[in-house]
């Protein structure tokens, strides 16, 4: 029993990163549960403690599940709640606090800094301190900007409290939350282009991370003359698992047959999109949607987004480093090469583990929640 305490005394007080990470998740969901418990959240009497318990882990994980209604049963305190929980969990723990230290004109401890590497997975070359002022700044522009994108598409609609809306909306997609005001989620607006392509960019620029984000602003504004291979790998395995998702959906799903040529590629479009981000949008009933699509968008949710975005799965730089090695099996080489670059033997070792467990996770929540 002493050494239980022992151990437990050391969990708590002298943590790993990967430890304090999840520690500092916990100390965002549990406020988020006490709020969403009591009924000055709450339009109706329908959210129990264990509803708003599973909102806030969902939420604040991004992962966009809810058992009660986000629009019906809270209110607007409610809701606003929700959303600064998805801003939380979207930009990462520690993000905001160190965010904080360095605007005070303060250093990152060492402990702060190698719990921030941990967190983005940052590639050589990059700084702790520029990055995380960079991803409060993208994160803050980017959905201020959709915000007002989708401010303009509700309005030419006539939505509803569009000001809330295009907020809530817009902070939603790019942290790939999937919680929306509309129980039937964008279904009523799976023919219209402009909110389709608004959300869509929203996703996909959370999903390809920050590294993307700030590489490409570095690359724009001249202080590097070509994108890391790490945003390369991101936004051409990205590109090409789109493409084949899109088309893959497109040919095989009876349910959009029916809709004219420009409609079903559009709501092929937002559905692929919103697997392979892991936001968990959607256009059309996803319940009636065909086995064969279902595990389509079952493999695209485990690819998932990107090292340092918002969204969830194996990763793309995993996928792709995988890819790699099956391919320098077949051709006879022991070294993975992306782009005639070669992949640090570590993130492959790494990619590899991350299937095990990931497999071996899905397989056990399987076996358990089987009848």
């Amino acid at each position: 029993m002493r050494e239980l305490l022992q151990r437990f005394r050391q969990f708590v007080l002298k943590p790993r990163p990967v430890r304090l990470v999840t520690l500092g998740y916990l100390s965002y969901i549990v406020p988020g549960c006490i709020l969403l418990s009591l009924p000055w959240f709450q339009s109706t009497d329908a959210v129990s403690v264990l509803d708003a318990l599973f909102i806030a882990t969902s939420a604040v994980s991004t992962t966009g599940l809810g058992t009660v209604s986000t629009s019906n049963d809270f209110n607007l305190a409610g809701q606003i709640v929700i959303l600064i929980l998805i801003q939380l969990g979207g930009i990462g723990y520690m993000t905001l606090g160190s965010f904080v230290v360095l605007s005070g004109g303060g250093t990152l401890s060492e402990r702060r800094q190698k719990i921030g590497k941990t967190v983005f997975s940052m590639p050589e070359g990059f700084r702790i301190n520029k990055f995380i002022k960079s991803v409060i700044v993208f994160t803050l522009i980017i959905e201020a900007l959709g915000a007002a994108a989708l401010f303009a598409a509700f309005t030419r609609l006539g939505t509803p409290n569009r000001v809330w809306a295009s907020i809530f909306h817009s902070v939603s997609a790019f942290c790939t939350a999937g919680f929306a005001l509309y129980d039937t989620s964008f279904e009523h607006l799976r023919g219209d282009l402009a909110v389709n392509a608004i959300i869509g960019v929203l996703s996909y620029l959370g999903a390809i991370g920050f590294i993307v984000l700030v590489d490409a602003w570095r690359r724009l504004t001249g202080k590097i003359s070509r994108l890391t291979l790490t945003s390369r790998i991101i936004l051409v395995t990205t590109g090409w698992v789109t493409i084949l998702g899109v088309g893959l959906f497109f040919v095989g799903e009876p349910t959009i047959r029916g809709l004219p040529i420009p409609e079903r590629l559009l709501a092929s479009a937002f559905q692929v999109m919103s697997a392979m981000t892991t936001v968990g949008f959607n256009t059309i009933p996803i319940g009636k949607l065909s086995q064969a699509s279902l595990f389509l968008l079952t493999m695209l949710m485990i690819i998932g987004s990107s090292p340092s975005g918002t969204g969830g799965g194996l990763k793309t730089t995993t996928f792709s480093a995988l890819i790699g090695v099956v391919k320098s099996v077949l051709r006879g080489r022991t070294q993975v090469c992306f782009s005639g670059k070669a992949i640090p033997d570590a993130r492959v070792w790494v990619a590899s583990a991350s299937l095990g467990l990931y497999a071996a996770t899905l397989v056990l929540l399987g076996a358990t929640c089987s009848p």
